[in-house]
């Protein structure tokens, strides 16, 4: 041991103890502060020192030595496992301005004005939680058998139906396939479509990850405008009439919150029919619509079967639950499911039984219409603190949209924010040409924090006048 191994425990976190000592002591193995070969105290030692009972400390030098972290015999006592020396920190590898150093500092968290994550207070973590139990047992008791590649039947039902009702979606669940979240589902529908080297007409601005999973499927991106009215349809057309495939977020659209007039949706599928095109609709946000009712799904007013519907319980419910759907036309549905069995299989049956349930008892429904009045509420409290910025605010769906002067740097603002427990993401990150686009952030509201609102917004109002 190099150094002092110093473990402080916090006694009212809901992490269990033994998992913040097993912590603890992997990241002073990374960091070096505990080197090959360095002896652990014993488990009696280390409980005394800690003030905590011996089965804790077991079970966290279990879980080390299951890890190969710690290895522990009669002679020598528990000592850290020896390490090949060129073997550096994961963190480390990542190379600087990589898309994954980009993802993690994105999603890294909580995080106030943190986008895409729900709010911590309004998931049902008790009910979530009795009824996981139950499927748990249900999943332990049933024959070790693969399940469906498809999903679950039960959850393909439950969102059958709620799709009609809620979406306007009128689909059967054989046409549903249960995906790992939407990036899950984008892939499957990418590798079944198989459209490497085609245009595909992408939001500008647009979700960044999308981008790069287009990009990552090989395919030639066109950036379309997005005005108060969607994608403009008509700008596409022009511009790259012979695309294979449309990505777009009708409903709300990522970021702006706009959404795609009428219009333009008949425009869009009359296009796709007569191209034979492809449209996969994102439908971010769609029932966290805070004024009025959500417009319909674009799909459900497809009558050539060119749409391919994605949905996830990320932004409802929780991203852990890493949950999404997909619809797909009766045409592809066969050989979505097929590519879904040998690349990409669903969640395990545990999770989806356990939403399954949630959503026919109709804790779903009222789960929703909770949040949004909690959403609503945090909304109209971030504005009356920004009502200083005027008319440079405007609530964008699920976020508020602050506009900054030409040129701010809002990336290198935002990543100043996070000293400060915030996470704002950059407006300009958003667009396919950020050196040239408007700069701003956009201020998550479902993360916007309850107590103390005022002195955050002071402090992220004092940051970027420091840049500005």
């Amino acid at each position: 041991m190099t150094q002092p191994l110093k473990l402080e425990l916090d006694r009212s976190a809901k992490v269990p103890l033994a998992e913040q000592i097993r912590k603890g002591i992997s990241a002073a193995i990374e960091t070096g502060v505990l080197v090959p070969g360095a002896r652990l105290p014993s488990w009696l030692d280390m409980a005394s020192q800690l003030g905590v009972s011996r089965g804790t400390v077991k079970s966290a030098y279990e879980k080390l030595s299951a890890a190969q972290l710690i290895v522990a015999s009669r002679a020598a006592g528990t000592r850290v496992a020896d390490r090949p020396a060129n073997i550096a920190p994961m963190e480390q590898s990542l190379h600087p301005g990589s898309f994954l150093e980009s993802y993690l500092e994105r999603t890294a968290g909580p995080a106030l004005f943190q986008m895409g994550v729900p709010a911590h207070e309004t998931f049902p973590a008790k009910l979530i939680a009795r009824i996981r139990s139950h499927a748990l047992r249900a999943e332990a008791a049933a024959p070790p058998i693969y399940p469906d590649p498809r999903g679950e039947l039960e959850l393909r039902r439950e969102i059958a139906a709620y799709l009609a009702v809620a979406r306007g979606i009128e689909c059967s669940p054989s046409q549903l396939i249960i995906t790992a979240g939407y990036s899950s589902g984008l892939g499957l529908v990418l590798r079944v479509l198989g459209l490497e080297g085609r245009k595909v007409w992408m939001e500008d601005p647009g979700f960044p990850f999308t981008r790069q999973g287009l990009e990552l499927a090989r395919m030639s991106l066109v950036p379309i405008p997005v005005d108060a009215a969607g994608i403009d349809v008509d700008h596409g057309i022009r511009n790259a009439p012979d695309a294979a495939l449309v990505v777009v977020t009708p409903g709300q659209q990522a970021p702006l919150g706009f959404t795609l007039s009428l219009t333009r949706r008949l425009r869009l599928l009359d296009w796709a029919a007569r191209n034979e095109s492809w449209i996969i609709e994102d439908d971010y946000l769609s029932e966290l619509q805070l004024n009025g009712r959500a417009a319909p799904a674009l799909a459900s007013l497809d009558r050539s079967a060119r749409v391919i519907h994605i949905g996830s319980f990320s932004k409802t419910i929780s991203p852990t639950l890493r949950l999404g759907f997909l619809v797909a036309p009766p045409a592809l549905a066969t050989r979505v499911a097929e590519v879904a069995a040998c690349l990409a299989p669903p969640p395990g049956p545990s999770v989806q039984l356990a939403i399954a349930e949630f959503m026919r008892e109709g804790h779903y429904l009222r789960h929703l219409r909770r949040t949004k009045r909690v959403y609503a509420s945090k909304r109209d409290a971030l504005l009356r603190n920004l009502r200083s910025e005027g008319d440079r605010v405007s609530v964008a769906g699920l976020t508020a949209l602050l506009r900054l002067p030409t040129k701010a740097p809002d990336i290198v603002i935002a990543r100043e924010t996070l000293a400060f427990g915030m996470g704002p993401s950059p407006l300009s990150a958003w667009y396919a040409s950020p050196e040239i686009a408007p700069s701003g952030l956009l201020l998550g509201i479902a993360t916007t924090p309850e107590r103390q609102l005022e002195h955050s917004c002071e402090r992220l109002i004092g940051i970027i006048k420091r840049f500005t």
